[in-house]
């Protein structure tokens, strides 16, 4: 369920109440950059009129100098208090989506994009779109100035019970930080690398479900910092260990609250819905791979041996294939994408995946079999023959699969898709320029 938007009052109340002296006013780039301004608690009202202004020029793929200026409009459903910085009065942090000097929705706004594609949702007759998302972060070690080291904070492996360290700790800090802010955490543990944590917290549609990714992220970062660590949500942080994903688990449901995915009398208890929705899921993969993954170190993660996706399939059952539909049924079913790391933009990943879904729906695409074997160990001639695809192996071949699919170009609007192929066109030939250790290593003496 949607949390309630605050009336001016209310927030008024709470403001006097809690002693809240501070205002984070947050929003989110396009590369998924979290933004904030800081305003007095005077500046109250005026936020809540739609009438903070700020300089669009100066943010990664929003407007030109010419055009600069925009407004924050407040989600008062987004209002929450930190829970630290009392000493020198309460901090709230409200997210905003961005508006022109018109009142017109911004469509370079990420947040705004994702609303509009929901609509488009809706439109088909459908209520919302739940999306349970699984971030898995690393803790590493500072140096004495703060600074990240390459030292991971433990040596621990998936499950293990740490001793009572500075990683435990931070861990069971950060689940306690994020229940005071109204998160439902439903479990925290270690992950499989030495270092690597997850904390997964109950589903939410899919607007709420973004907002709570962003806020997570700066969350556990916060707290890392106060144990005097480092987190990162970069997906392959160290070579010869697994990686960090962000496993999006989604659900479509209808207008009477039903999940649209859920059908007793199919063998797999699969409807319709939800094996079209898995078409388009299927055939739109290597397109929107460039948005779920949308960095050049993603790459190193998506590579066989560490347990991250590399081939278009999906199961029941099988863990290796890109998509698996977990056991839960009735208003439980749902898919699991496993190829999305948390270096993504929600917005966009959100609303990629939904485009494509929704292409599915739209043009009844079926999806290939089901693969039940470990496709790690085929051939590629069993792969072929299964016509099981890879995912793009580098940025630039997802790139590529993106220029092509006007689908899920749609899926993020001409202002986005167009600065975002900009930017990371730029990053990929800064990659490529780039000459490494390893090749120094590799090649300085053999050549």
């Amino acid at each position: 369920m949607a949390k309630r938007e605050l009336s001016k009052d209310e927030v008024r109340k709470m403001v006097k109440d809690e002693n809240i002296r501070f205002l984070r006013v947050m929003f989110t780039d396009m590369l998924g950059t979290i933004k904030s301004v800081d305003l007095p608690v005077s500046q109250l009202d005026k936020l809540m009129d739609n009438k903070i202004m700020f300089d669009g020029s100066s943010i990664d793929g929003f407007v030109r100098i010419e055009e600069s200026d925009m407004y924050l409009y407040p989600d008062m459903a987004t209002w929450l208090v930190f829970p630290w910085g009392a000493e020198h009065g309460k901090v709230a942090r409200v997210i905003c989506s961005v508006h022109l000097v018109d009142g017109q929705p911004f469509p370079g706004d990420p947040r705004n994009n994702l609303k509009r594609v929901l609509h488009d949702m809706q439109d088909m007759g459908f209520k919302d779109f739940n999306i349970g998302p699984e971030p898995e972060f690393f803790l590493f070690k500072t140096d004495e100035q703060g600074n990240p080291t390459q030292t991971v904070n433990d040596q621990e492996n998936y499950f293990d019970m740490e001793p009572a360290d500075r990683g435990e700790d931070c861990r069971r800090d950060i689940v306690l930080a994020l229940e005071k802010l109204g998160f439902n955490v439903e479990a925290a543990h270690h992950e499989v690398a030495p270092g690597q944590h997850e904390v997964d917290f109950k589903y939410s549609n899919a607007l709420e479900a973004a907002d709570n990714i962003q806020t997570f992220k700066l969350i556990v970062k916060t707290i890392a910092k106060k144990y005097g660590l480092h987190a990162t949500f970069m997906p392959k942080p160290l070579s010869g260990i697994n990686g960090s994903g962000m496993h999006l688990n989604m659900s479509l449901f209808s207008k009477d609250g039903q999940n649209a995915f859920y059908d007793a009398n199919d063998s797999k208890q699969l409807s319709p819905t939800a094996y079209h929705f898995l078409g388009g899921l299927m055939k739109h993969a290597r397109s929107y791979t460039a948005i779920c993954n949308p960095i050049v170190n993603s790459y190193k993660r998506l590579v066989p041996g560490y347990e991250a996706p590399v081939y278009v399939a999906w199961s029941t059952s099988n863990r290796s294939p890109l998509i698996r539909i977990p056991s839960d049924r009735g208003m439980g079913t749902r898919v699991e994408l496993r190829s999305a790391d948390p270096s993504a933009n929600p917005y966009l990943a959100i609303a990629a995946v939904l485009e494509a879904g929704l292409d599915g729906l739209r043009n009844e695409l079926p999806p290939i079999h089901e693969v039940d074997e470990n496709i790690y160990q085929m051939t590629e001639a069993e792969r072929k023959e299964k016509d099981i695809h890879n995912l793009p192996d580098t940025l630039h071949n997802a790139l590529k699969s993106l220029a092509a699919d006007e689908v899920v170009k749609g899926s993020m609007g001409d202002h986005i898709y167009h600065s975002f192929m900009e930017a990371k066109t730029r990053e990929y030939d800064s990659y490529r320029q780039h000459v490494s250790d390893w090749e120094r290593q590799r090649y300085m003496e053999e050549y």
